[in-house]
């Protein structure tokens, strides 16, 4: 495991990869290992992709005021989260089928967290299942991503075993009611290659198998695989989704809210493991999970891949955790690309970040040892961050640090 006090992140690090210094490299490298329709359905966003490029251009909006002459000689870079030290503050996003970047899939990533010393977030649509992304991670926080269905009961299977498994929270998906529309997604008609599967729900997807007596023999047969259907509303009706678990016809669920599926979550969840919201972009629905009694917010706009022309998380980020006033922790993803990133997001609030493109990038370059290269990089370039501005201490970075650039050029402290 990797200690807050190691990694210089220095030019005299022995232990560069020399052909990848940067996440950008990174990308660059997964660009040319990904086939076409794993490329654009890992890095597409939603519509014209608007809301997925100012998640990463929000961060330039800032620049940093650096402290000096302070003895930054010993940094620390570790922060808590469900009672495990992090290395960083910076975990592995849940994001799904990661098998199709490479063979290790979410077993190679739980494995590079478990090196690296971070928490990992699992998809409900991951094609490795829970118990063994459990076992790879040993003593690191794993959170699973959950998509309430509207039938319970595939969710309450779910979080059973995750309960079972060691997993400390449940992050629930709240920006889906609706899957947003997806192009390249819609264009390369993408489908999970047959040789994979979403690992969770295989019993579920198995047909039913039936004794058919013949005037031979008895022989056990399978029925025809039952094809998957969306819900919909017919008038006043819900008619619910049909046929084995896909992500597109069972993972959007409109009916969704506050008053009952929160209750009924905790009940499910609670005491093992926490209950957050993921999806959080505004004050408003930051209070009302605070009067709902979750113990986490996650600050997402699911990567820019649902409502183009919403804010970046970044700018949101500031807005919620006002409204929340340190009563629940505040975590953010989406367009983090660097160490300073890290520390942008942190100085406006943030208790912890998630990255989930550039571990799908990892993978795709070298597997686990892609996704612990990806880890190390951002956890250099974030201590170096945190030496350069002169702190030492996570719980020190504050907004005292930053100053925001209007589109004039003009510098405004915060």
């Amino acid at each position: 495991m990797t200690t807050g006090s190691k990694g210089a992140g220095g030019n005299g690090s022995p232990d560069h990869d020399l052909n990848c210094l940067t996440i950008d490299e990174l990308q660059a490298h997964a660009h040319t290992m990904m086939d076409k329709q794993t490329r654009d359905y890992y890095n597409e966003g939603a519509d014209s992709g608007s809301t997925l490029l100012e998640n990463i251009e929000a961060y330039k909006k800032y620049r940093i005021r650096p402290r000096v002459l302070r003895d930054v000689s010993k940094i620390n870079t570790t922060t808590n989260l469900f009672g495990f030290r992090s290395s960083v503050p910076i975990g592995v996003a849940p994001t799904a089928m990661q098998k199709l970047a490479h063979a290790d899939g979410e077993e190679g990533t739980a494995k590079a967290c478990r090196k690296r010393g971070v928490p990992m977030g699992l998809s409900s649509f991951a094609t490795t299942t829970l118990e063994e992304v459990a076992e790879a991670s040993g003593e690191i926080p794993n959170v699973l991503q959950l998509y309430l269905f509207e039938d319970r009961d595939h969710s309450r299977k779910l979080i059973a075993r995750a309960k079972k498994a060691g997993f400390k929270a449940v992050f629930l998906t709240v920006d889906t009611p609706i899957l947003g529309r997806r192009n390249l997604e819609i264009r390369n008609q993408f489908k999970l290659p047959p040789h994979f599967k979403i690992a969770n729900f295989v019993d579920e997807e198995e047909p039913a198998l039936t004794d058919e007596t013949t005037s031979a023999n008895q022989s056990r047969t399978r029925k025809p695989r039952a094809n998957s259907t969306a819900g919909y509303t017919d008038g006043e009706k819900r008619v619910t989704p049909t046929g084995p678990i896909t992500f597109h016809t069972h993972a959007a669920n409109p009916t969704l809210c506050w008053e009952k599926d929160i209750e009924w979550l905790k009940e499910e969840c609670c005491p093992e493991m926490e209950v957050w919201v993921k999806g959080i972009a505004t004050a408003e629905d930051a209070i009302l999970a605070v009067h709902h009694q979750v113990r986490g917010i996650v600050v997402s706009n699911h990567g820019g891949r649902q409502l183009n022309g919403a804010m970046a998380t970044l700018d949101a980020l500031p807005d919620v955790v006002e409204a929340v006033r340190g009563q629940i922790p505040v975590h953010v993803d989406g367009g983090i690309r660097h160490g300073t990133d890290v520390f942008k997001a942190l100085a406006l609030g943030a208790d912890f970040v998630w990255v989930g493109r550039p571990a799908l990038w990892g993978l795709a370059y070298k597997g686990q040892e892609g996704v612990e290269l990806m880890l190390k990089l951002l956890a250099d370039e974030f201590r170096l961050c945190m030496g350069l501005a002169g702190v030492t201490k996570v719980e020190g970075i504050s907004k005292e640090y930053l100053v925001k650039i209007d589109k004039s050029g003009f510098v405004a402290r915060l």
